[in-house]
Formats: structure tokens, sequence, C-alpha cells
């Protein structure tokens, strides 16, 4: 069964308590994050990651607080989920491979980056193991969004954060009612 690895929003303002826009408690998944994305990369498994990539003046930074602005510390990805030298795909141009693929957003969904279907249909996984933050925001969108192409769901819960515990139960159910499979980092990575 080909496996992508499906890496969400995984940057520096979302994952530590310097950053921009900071999930309370990112960092205790650290470890976990690191842990798939050595195991993807040891078992030469393709990673796909999004990253958000504002402008300085973002449609977005209307709704919330400035983050993730290209070409800041801040909208780098924690170094334990990166894997050799990326390719990145903006919202324009050509679909490069590699090992890790990043696909820039602008947007919570990361559906919105036109060369993320294209770049799935080349890529015909049969199934994803999704994780990051936030888990009722953009990990949410992205595992819907991979469930639409008929590949098996994997949401690793232990390798994922949240705002709001209770909106993140009701996406765990939602994901499971449409599907999609809630397991742990041990599970996946046994």
């Amino acid at each position: 069964m080909k496996t992508v690895f499906f890496d969400v929003d995984t940057q520096l303002d979302f994952l530590f308590p310097a950053g921009a826009l900071y999930v309370p408690g990112a960092e205790d998944i650290v470890a976990a994050l690191g842990g798939l994305t050595k195991f993807a990369a040891s078992n030469k498994l393709q990673i796909v990651s999004t990253a958000d990539a504002h402008t300085e003046n973002d449609p977005e930074f209307r709704t919330w607080k400035p983050h993730c602005v290209a070409g800041t510390t801040g909208q780098q990805k924690a170094a334990v989920t990166l894997v050799g030298t990326p390719a990145i795909v903006g919202t324009s141009g050509a679909i490069a491979l590699a090992p890790q693929i990043i696909v820039e957003k602008q947007k919570l969904d990361c559906f919105t980056n036109p060369n993320l279907r294209p770049l799935l249909k080349q890529l015909a996984a049969e199934r994803y193991v999704v994780y990051g933050v936030v888990s009722e925001l953009c990990v949410r969108c992205a595992a819907f969004g991979l469930l639409s192409t008929g590949a098996r769901v994997e949401l690793a819960a232990d390798a994922i954060k949240t705002l709001n515990p209770v909106a993140e139960s009701q996406m765990l159910e939602e994901f499971r009612a449409a599907g999609g499979v809630v397991t742990t980092v041990a599970a996946i990575i046994s």
C-alpha cells in the first residue's frame, strides 16, 4: 500500500511558546513529529508538508494575528520535521518532487493551493498518515480533503494539538464517521 505522510503546519510560530501564533502545549508533540519524520525518511516514504507562507499584510491577519510571514524565523518548519532539502510547491509554477515536498498556503485549507490536488494525483497514494497543528482547523481541512481522494486516511491523535479540546473531539468524531481512522504514533511506526 503506497503511503504518504502528511505533515500539517509544523512551523515554529505554532509549535513553540515564542511563536507568533503559539498553540498551547504544541511543544509536547515535537518528539512525536520527529519520530514520524524519521520513520518516513528511513522507510523512504514520501512526506508532504503544508506550510503557511503569508505576506506582511496578508488578508488572513484580519482574523488571526500575524504569523508565518514568508522568510521569517517563525515561518520555518521545526528542524525535526525536515528531510534533506525539501521541494517547495507554491500556488503557481511547477510541481517539484523530493523525499519531502512543502506545499505553501495562504489560507487555513491546504487545498486552496491549486497545485495540491495535481500533486496528490501524481503521488497516487493509497494511504495518508496525517499529523500537525491545529486539530480543528488546518489538520481538519487536510484530513477531510484527503478523505475525498478515496484513499485510507489515518490521523495520529498523539501528534496533533488543538486550541479547543471540545472542537477537536467533535472533529475526531466526524472524521471517524466519514471513514477516517484515528490511531497513534506507536501504531503507525510499529
